[in-house]
């Protein structure tokens, strides 16, 4: 039996659903082989979308904290109800459309940690439901701010009305949201026409397969799991040290007191390459944080 467990980086296309992208991935691995993303990027959006297979479906939430970079284009001096170009657009005809340093001098307000409300129009819940679905039903809701970071945006390009930013952020920023609040500033309104992702932590396009790349392709192009917690190679223990860390036991290592000293977590592997679990040194011990014990085959 073969097992398939690992990180498989997509660049998705215009147009497709995050859902659609995993559905498409399916077919590319045995059947009933768990896949799941680990953060949705709109249908406008295309880029970099990190899926887990297998046992590294337990490792969502490690990719999901790395840190995003998005190049965005804002169209200003209109609106959309949807924040993007994909919504029906109401053009702002008397608006004053600001020069480049009124841009920048806006922008840096959103710099750092921020409150910034979610798009009408995106998976945000609302009394357990999607507010996408309210939305199209023509609801009325109100989606509550949340705290997002955002820790740099460069203007790469400017010509009235077409803005072209780099945004370099933190788990759940919205750039619908960046484009919409922006355009406000200015009082002249703003829409994302484009957007790309760039990276997602260290898993950047160089890494990606193309969504009707064949099956054997995808499959040389998976990542090991352990990606998901670092970009170097993972700590490597004996099968006796293996076996106690599947049991939720704590193992003494020797680099636990020196250079593991500032490392939040740490990932583990057996003799056979097989990544046992996320640890975090505590005091000259590995202690377990994760365990993964169970594997995908087909």
């Amino acid at each position: 039996m073969t097992t398939i467990d690992g990180l498989l980086v997509i660049d998705k296309p215009r147009g497709m659903t995050s859902r659609d992208a995993v559905d498409r991935a399916q077919t590319w691995f045995p059947r009933n082989t768990r896949i799941g993303h680990t953060g949705t990027l709109d249908p406008l959006a295309t880029g970099v979308l990190v899926l887990c297979i297998g046992t590294a479906t337990r490792l969502t939430e490690y990719v999901q904290q790395m840190p995003k970079v998005y190049r965005a284009g804002i169209t200003l001096g209109a609106t959309s109800d949807t924040d993007d170009a994909d919504g029906a657009i109401t053009p702002k005809p008397d608006a004053m459309i600001p020069d480049r340093d009124r841009i920048e001098q806006e922008l840096a307000a959103f710099l750092g940690k921020i409150e910034q409300v979610p798009p009408a129009y995106s998976a945000a819940k609302v009394q357990g439901r999607r507010a996408y679905a309210l939305a199209r039903k023509g609801k009325e809701f109100d989606l509550q701010p949340r705290q997002v970071t955002i820790h740099r945006i460069d203007v790469l390009h400017y010509e009235s009305p077409h803005l072209e930013i780099l945004v370099r952020c933190g788990k759940g920023t919205y750039i619908r949201s960046l484009a919409r609040d922006l355009g406000k500033q200015l009082q002249c309104g703003g829409y994302i026409a484009s957007l790309r992702r760039h990276s997602v932590g260290w898993f950047t396009a160089t890494d990606a397969v193309h969504i009707d790349s064949e099956a054997t392709l995808a499959r040389e192009h998976l990542l090991p799991p352990w990606r998901a917690i670092q970009d170097w190679p993972p700590t490597l223990v004996s099968d006796a040290d293996a076996a106690k860390l599947r049991q939720g036991q704590s193992i003494a290592h020797v680099h636990a007191h020196d250079a593991y000293d500032e490392i939040g977590h740490v990932a583990v592997v057996d003799n056979a390459q097989q990544m046992v679990a996320v640890v975090k040194p505590v005091d000259g011990f590995l202690q377990p944080v994760k365990v993964l014990v169970g594997k995908e085959s087909g």
